[in-house]
């Protein structure tokens, strides 16, 4: 059973939580050296963040990034729905989502003006398949569905490519609609051939023993080496707001180590915000946020993304002008000497 833990305990215990984690720099009382050079940091420009907000459990660092800055006196609002590049192009709707990397690289293609501060863990995509599908090339001429859109599918896309089939013709996609039937549940019902699913989804469908994984992008080579999801802001918001952003990039660093070091702890914050308790820890426990920021370089991840999306057709950008004009590295590097990555 889980250890019942209300919001205003965690923000009473986050710098004893943060400590134990090695994370030490919420609180202001009883700071070493390293700690009171960040307590005098100079203050935040605004004492509000807007955060993209979406009911995925591998964004579990975000929960926690969201209360530690609480503890620091900022005012969390959120920003909702899949439009994320329509708010994040405006500031005042929008200041810092977690983006899945390709999204990200599209949208810099494209011209929205965000920018890139940080990878936040690798992956957590599953792609299930029935049956008679046991290989990814097996998906040819076959329906493959996704909760999350065409943003999520340019995973499948990428790796059928990857592998010689043409994705734009070998494969029928079925998102959500108006309908009342949802992609994953015409798969639970044997209507489709696969299903690309995010957390808590493998975890609902390992559970009902519903198909089984074609590939684990948290496991399997090369998804496995790159960060899925990104921490990245407005472009406009993080030019104006450095001291705030460095305090979100710090945050989020923090999340990510204590949903590595104290998941059972990071599982009963979210399930005090309404999410089910089973399939969080299951997420907490598939999700390697032990690999993350402090070992993977996110260069990387934009290069072989640009690389793969260009390939595909879906981006004509070079990587090094994506990385060029789209990533801001500074305060993640400030970080990683702060906290001795």
């Amino acid at each position: 059973m889980p250890i019942v833990q209300s919001r205003r305990r965690f923000l009473t215990n986050a710098a004893a939580f943060a400590g134990a984690a090695g994370l030490a720099g919420v609180g202001a009382a009883g700071l070493d050296d390293k700690e009171k050079s960040l307590a005098a940091e100079r203050p935040p420009e605004t004492s509000e963040i807007r955060f993209g907000n979406q009911p995925i459990f591998c964004e579990a660092p975000r929960y926690i990034a969201e209360e530690l800055l609480r503890a620091e006196g900022f005012t969390v609002r959120h920003f909702d729905g899949q439009e994320y590049n329509l708010a994040l192009a405006h500031g005042e709707d929008g200041n810092f989502a977690f983006l899945f990397a390709p999204d990200a690289i599209r949208w810099l293609d494209a011209g929205r003006p965000i920018t890139i501060l940080a990878g936040v863990h690798v992956g957590c995509f599953e792609l299930f398949g029935s049956e008679q599908i046991r290989s990814i090339s097996d998906l040819k001429n076959r329906t493959v569905g996704s909760t999350y859109g065409g943003a999520i599918a340019d995973l499948v896309t990428l790796m059928t490519s990857y592998l010689g089939l043409d994705p734009a013709k070998d494969i029928h996609w079925i998102f959500p609609d108006a309908s009342s039937v949802t992609p994953k549940e015409l798969f639970v019902a044997g209507k489709i051939d696969a299903f690309l699913a995010a957390p808590p989804e493998p975890q609902e469908l390992r559970a009902r023993k519903i198909g089984h994984v074609l590939v684990n992008s948290a496991v399997d080579r090369p998804w496995s080496q790159y960060f899925c999801c990104m921490l990245t802001g407005n472009a406009e918001f993080v030019r104006k707001h450095p001291a705030v952003t460095k305090r979100v990039v710090r945050a989020v660093c923090k999340g990510v180590d204590l949903c590595a070091s104290e998941p059972m702890r990071v599982a009963q914050v979210m399930v005090d915000q309404g999410y089910g308790y089973d399939h969080v820890v299951q997420t907490l426990n598939d999700v390697p946020y032990n690999r993350a920021w402090r070992d993977y370089e996110p260069n990387d991840t934009l290069r072989f993304y640009a690389l793969r999306l260009r390939e595909a057709g879906f981006i004509k950008s070079l990587p090094q002008k994506i990385i060029a004009e789209g990533s801001d590295w500074r305060f993640l590097n400030e970080v990683k000497r702060e906290l001795k990555a």
